[in-house]
C-alpha cells in the first residue's frame, strides 16, 4: 500500500513541475525572416519570403514582398519575379559545378539585406522506385534510391498528392436562379480531383552506411479508409541532395516542429541556418539554402490495386430529403423548391414525376454531399492517366 502512495506522489510532483514553454523568439514581439526554397538546377526555382508569427497571432501566414535574386561567385546574377505575395520564381537555369552560389534578398521593411552563404551545387540522383506495401491499416508509400558514385550521403524529400474522388450523391439538376433544371455535362459536380502538399520534413541518410543507398525510406501512409484511395491516387516525390551542414539544419527543424511535446522528447535547439542579416548579425534569419537539380517520380494507385475491404469514410454526415412542390400543377406555392435547394447550400439530387414530364418534387441534400467543388475542382490535371 505505502509503495502505491508513493507512486503516486511522484506522478503528483511530476505533473506539478510541468510548466508550458513559450520559445522567447515565437513570442518575441520581434518578426524574423523565413526564407524556404532550393536553387534549382533542372527545373523552376521558388523561393517563400514570409516573417515569423507569434504564437497567440490570428495570422499563421505573413508574406513580405522583396527584391530576390541568385548570385554565382563569377559575378553571374539572375533576378526572380514575384510570382505572388511572399512568392518569386526563375524559370530553371544551368548550374554550373565549377562554381557556387547563393541568394540576396533585399526587404523594404527598414531596407534590410540578407544574403546566404555560397553553397555548392550538389545533384541529386534518381529515385530507383516509389512503391508501396499494403496492410489491414492502408497503405505506406516508400521509395528507393542510390548514389553508385557514393557522393550524396544526405537526402531530403517532399511531395504533392492528388486523388480522384466523387461526391456521396450524383446530381442530376441545378438551379438556374429561377427553375431547377436538368444538368449539362459541364456542370456535374460528381467527379473533382484534390491535391495535399507534404507538411512533415522527411530526411534519409546513408552517411553510416559502407554504401550509398536508401531502402524504403518512409514517405506517407495513408488509412484505408481514406478517401485518397476511393477511385485512383498519385503522388509526385522530389528528392534533394544535401551537403552535411544542411542536413543538420533539416534535422533540427524537423525535431524542433515535430517532435516536442513531453520531456523524453528532443528539446528546443537553435536553428543555425546559412541566410544572414548582411546589416545586423544578430538578427535571426530561419531557412537553408541548399542548389543543385532535383530528382522526381510519379506513381498512380487504381483501387482496383487495393484489397476489396479498402472502403472510404466520407467526410460529412448525409441524409436526403424529400422536397415537394406545394401545387405541383403550376410548380408554385410558398414552399417552392426552388427557394430551398440553394447553391452551396441545399441541392437537388433527382426528381419525382407524376403523371407528367415536368418534375413534381425532388431529393435534395446538403451540398458538401453533392457537390464535389466545394472540395476539389472537376478539371482533370495534365498528367493525369
Amino acid at each position: 500500500m505505502r509503495k502505491r502512495q508513493i507512486i503516486l506522489l511522484m506522478a503528483i510532483l511530476a505533473m506539478a513541475c510541468k510548466k508550458p514553454y513559450n520559445p522567447t523568439v515565437i513570442n518575441s514581439p520581434k518578426s524574423y525572416l523565413i526564407v524556404e526554397g532550393t536553387i534549382n538546377g533542372n527545373d523552376t526555382t521558388t523561393i517563400k519570403v514570409s516573417r515569423s508569427v507569434n504564437l497567440s497571432s490570428k495570422t499563421t501566414d505573413n508574406p513580405i514582398d522583396a527584391s530576390v535574386s541568385i548570385e554565382s561567385d563569377n559575378g553571374d546574377n539572375y533576378a526572380l519575379y514575384r510570382y505572388a505575395p511572399g512568392v518569386y520564381k526563375l524559370k530553371s537555369i544551368e548550374l554550373n559545378h565549377a562554381h557556387k552560389y547563393r541568394l540576396h534578398i533585399v526587404t523594404p521593411d527598414n531596407n534590410n539585406e540578407y544574403r546566404s552563404d555560397y553553397v555548392e551545387v550538389k545533384d541529386a540522383p534518381p529515385i530507383d522506385s516509389l512503391g508501396f506495401s499494403i496492410s489491414a491499416k492502408g497503405i505506406q508509400i516508400y521509395a528507393n534510391t542510390h548514389d553508385p558514385a557514393n557522393n550524396t550521403k544526405y537526402y531530403r524529400y517532399n511531395y504533392v498528392e492528388t486523388w480522384k474522388f466523387h461526391s456521396l450523391y450524383y446530381s442530376d439538376w441545378v438551379s438556374d436562379g429561377t427553375n431547377i433544371v436538368p444538368r449539362t455535362p459541364a456542370q456535374q459536380v460528381y467527379y473533382c480531383y484534390a491535391n495535399n502538399i507534404s507538411n512533415p520534413i522527411i530526411l534519409a541518410s546513408s552517411a553510416r552506411l559502407s554504401q550509398d543507398i536508401i531502402f524504403r525510406i518512409p514517405i506517407v501512409a495513408i488509412e484505408a479508409t481514406s478517401e485518397k484511395l476511393n477511385i485512383k491516387y498519385s503522388i509526385l516525390l522530389r528528392q534533394y541532395a544535401l551537403t552535411a551542414d544542411a542536413f543538420k539544419f533539416w534535422e533540427m527543424l524537423k525535431k524542433n516542429t515535430e517532435q516536442l511535446g513531453s520531456i523524453f522528447d528532443a528539446q528546443p535547439t537553435e536553428l543555425a541556418g546559412n541566410i544572414h542579416n548582411v546589416k545586423d548579425n544578430s538578427d535571426v534569419v530561419i531557412g537553408y539554402i541548399s542548389a543543385g537539380s532535383i530528382a522526381v517520380k510519379r506513381i498512380f494507385i487504381d483501387n482496383r490495386q487495393l484489397p476489396g475491404n479498402f472502403y472510404a469514410t466520407y467526410p460529412y454526415s448525409c441524409q436526403l430529403d424529400s422536397l415537394w412542390y406545394q401545387n405541383p400543377h403550376t410548380l408554385t406555392g410558398t414552399n417552392d423548391v426552388k427557394n430551398v435547394l440553394v447553391p452551396g447550400i441545399q441541392l437537388a439530387v433527382s426528381a419525382f414525376y407524376k403523371g407528367s414530364s415536368s418534375p413534381v418534387g425532388f431529393v435534395g441534400a446538403g451540398a458538401g454531399c453533392v457537390d464535389c467543388t466545394l472540395r476539389g475542382t472537376t478539371k482533370q490535371p495534365d498528367f493525369w492517366q
